[in-house]
């Protein structure tokens, strides 16, 4: 299981919002892409970027701070907010984005889904944001009538990299992991998981791996900003020592 240092995005500035709300940020740094590479200095092998202002618009609002991380850094990125369109999918890839994440689009646009995944397949995650038991959307400022149980099942014939599940109500306020809905979701997803929200400390994340090798990873943010959990003993929390899995 891989731990997944996270950056958000938010004018210009890496922040860290409370249940997604934009109006709850606390800023850490001016210099994302200073902030990436503190980050793989320290051990991550991979890092989530999330554009927000580009979640709630629509459209990417910081692509050139997307790009200036892949250029600090040499390991892979993968990168959510207001992915709308293939256009916008092929410029990130292209640029040296390793995968893009979608969640609005794969519900107002499911053509889009099936166009992305088939140009390029194993490179699109899902975020699957479940909030009051149904998808949140919009940068999380809007509740659909759809069932995260609805999204997995719509989800089985794509070749998708993974899903991303955040239960909205954990993130950014370290009081753990909803283990229950995330036991339900790696149940349902078709594909592996990679969980998200809440996570504060190294226990959380040998809970979080007591659900099974379906998780493949867990995304990290506000703990290591606030310094509840420091990354290298949250990777090796999640560090698997095995015959078959060694990565320890």
């Amino acid at each position: 299981m891989v731990i997944i240092p996270a950056i958000d995005l938010k004018d210009g500035r890496c922040v860290r919002l409370r249940q997604g709300d934009m109006n709850k940020e606390t800023a850490y740094s001016e210099d994302p892409p200073f902030m990436a590479k503190h980050w793989e200095g320290l051990g991550a092998e991979r890092l989530h970027i999330v554009d927000l202002n580009g979640a709630v618009d629509g459209r990417p609002q910081n692509f050139d701070n997307v790009l200036a991380i892949t250029k600090a850094i040499s390991i892979p990125v993968q990168v959510g907010g207001g992915i709308r369109s293939l256009d916008t999918i092929r410029k990130y890839l292209s640029q040296g984005v390793s995968k893009v994440v979608l969640g609005t689009a794969v519900l107002e646009n499911p053509s889009l889904l099936e166009e992305a995944s088939r140009e390029f397949p194993d490179r699109i995650l899902i975020s699957v944001d479940v909030k009051q038991g149904k998808i949140a959307v919009n940068g999380w400022t809007d509740v659909s009538e759809t069932t995260p149980e609805e999204i997995f099942e719509s989800l089985k014939s794509y070749p998708l990299a993974e899903v991303i599940f955040t239960e909205i109500s954990r993130d950014g306020m370290l009081n753990g992991p909803n283990l229950t809905a995330l036991e339900q979701a790696v149940r349902m997803s078709p594909f592996s998981v990679i969980a998200s929200g809440g996570v504060a400390r190294v226990e959380d994340i040998h809970a979080v791996k007591q659900l099974g090798p379906k998780i493949t990873g867990m995304i990290v943010g506000k703990a290591l900003y606030e310094g509840t959990l420091d990354l290298s003993s949250a990777l090796k929390a999640a560090c698997v020592d095995d015959p078959v899995r060694r990565t320890c």
